[in-house]
């Protein structure tokens, strides 16, 4: 077993018990002093002390002994990259020590920061635009979520279990899967299924009506993505006591974010259906990562591997940890997950360096490229871009862009680095955004950083009307 550590945790339990270390000690069976040296994270705790605090405090000892300190601390390397910190950033022995000792702390400095960065974007937007003014200092939806899905690591082990239980046995044949899922939506919730023509679902691909206990599927729809939605709509109905635990637990208080939070749970729930979590980890590994591969094994689409892979974080079993981001052709991010400590964009668009973008130019082929950020981390970054469903003539060429990266260590087990020069190779040098980049002198800046204050020379002119 890993060691556990629960000072901060035990701590907070113990003064909302009103006890004095000597009080909780007899609860518990042991010292005063082991007490302090558990809450002072001097000792581990041990899986007898955790099913004690069960018993006498009623607390689940998953939630006291949650191990998220890996997303924590790279959340908060993350957030002090910000040249704001420039001159004042603590080093990465601070930074555990803070950790161990301190995660309320930084859960609060984590937060602050979010909501520095999300008025500051607002602030810019309603600079722009005066009088729309909206909720300032609240996140939005889409990075609530994804402060949570990075909180657990991209990784919902009870969404797993229950994806493991949804066949309760061997699962239908990949080319039997749909007719096998209309089944179960009819003989267990007597629910119909019908694909309909795209004048019947204006813009829209799925539509569940539980008045009519109907699910109506757009004929838009590619056939492993109408497999897709119906393990979606199997979940929400099936599972929904997992899915709505999660949701208590995600700190998501704006009604707008659970919505989104619940869509994206279910989501997370029917790729783990799609490609167990076990056998798409071993094929992930024995084709170095060729997510062409692993989308046809599983029936799947390109970007639904991609966004699996992202998952497989189990402590037993744990893949590459990968980022995944996806932009539109105006480079703004439409969607992001993260196992990794590479910083993503939240507003605005992703760095112009990255070559995400060229993929555009090469539809459907890979383009890799090995980048370093502002501190100095480098990442092997591979991009393609995927089609999305078409509606009309007037919605031609629906692309959008994904790129996943790995840091330069894990390079080595991808195969689209084979063959790509990797130690000593020179990587792009690229940042989070424009806005808060520290590069002076990047010949493809689009804005002035607010962090950068050089004085304007006007007898000069740089590589953009930004270096002068």
């Amino acid at each position: 077993m890993r060691k556990t550590f629960i000072g901060p945790h035990l701590r907070r339990l113990r003064q909302e018990a009103s006890e004095t270390q000597a009080q909780m000690a007899k609860r518990l069976g042991i010292s005063a002093a082991y007490v302090n040296l558990l809450e002072n994270n001097q000792r581990s705790v041990s899986v007898s002390v955790l099913l004690r605090l069960f018993e006498h405090y009623g607390v689940d000892w998953h939630d006291i002994a949650e191990d998220n300190a890996g997303a924590r601390l790279s959340d908060l390397r993350g957030a002090l990259q910000d040249p704001l910190f420039d001159d004042t950033r603590p080093d990465l022995h601070q930074l555990r020590g803070a950790q161990t000792h301190a995660p309320t702390l930084i859960d609060a400095f984590l937060h602050l920061h979010r909501a520095y960065l999300t008025a500051s974007d607002q602030l810019l937007a309603l600079a722009a635009q005066p009088g729309e003014a909206g909720s300032v200092f609240s996140a939005s939806p889409e990075g609530a979520v994804h402060h949570f899905f990075r909180r657990q690591r991209n990784h919902f082990a009870g969404l797993e279990r229950a994806a493991e239980a949804f066949w309760g046995g061997d699962p239908p044949a990949t080319d039997d899967l749909y007719s096998a899922l209309k089944s179960r939506l009819q003989s267990r919730h007597g629910i119909s299924v019908r694909v309909v023509q795209v004048a019947d679902l204006p813009r829209m691909l799925r539509q569940y009506d539980q008045s009519r206990a109907l699910v109506q599927l757009s004929e838009a729809l590619d056939h492993p993505n109408r497999i897709f939605q119906l393990v979606h709509v199997l979940g929400l109905i099936e599972y929904r006591d997992v899915i709505d635990g999660l949701l208590a637990g995600s700190g998501i208080d704006d009604v707008q974010g659970k919505a989104r939070c619940l869509v994206e749970l279910a989501n997370y729930f029917a790729a783990a259906v799609l490609m167990p979590y076990d056998a798409f980890l071993v094929e992930a590994r024995g084709s170095k990562y060729d997510f062409d591969h692993l989308a046809t094994r599983f029936g799947v689409s390109f970007e639904q591997a991609c966004h699996r892979a992202t998952t497989l974080q189990r402590d037993s079993a744990q893949g590459v940890p990968f980022f995944f981001l996806r932009i539109d052709k105006a480079g703004n991010v439409t969607k992001r997950f993260n196992a990794t400590d590479f910083h993503l964009a939240e507003y605005g668009g992703a760095c112009p360096k990255l070559d995400i973008h060229t993929t555009f130019r090469l539809p459907g082929r890979i383009v890799p490229q090995l980048v370093e950020m502002p501190d100095a981390s480098q990442y092997f970054v591979f991009a393609r871009t995927v089609d999305r469903p078409t509606f009309e003539r007037r919605g031609q060429d629906n692309r959008l862009a994904v790129a996943m990266g790995c840091t330069v260590q894990h390079a080595e087990e991808i195969g689209y680095a084979e063959g790509f020069a990797l130690k000593g190779a020179p990587a792009t040098p690229i940042g989070i955004n424009c806005r808060i980049c520290p590069r002076a002198g990047c010949e493809q800046r689009a804005h002035q950083a607010s962090v950068l204050k050089t004085p304007v020379d006007e007898s000069r002119r740089g590589a953009t009307r930004y270096d002068a």
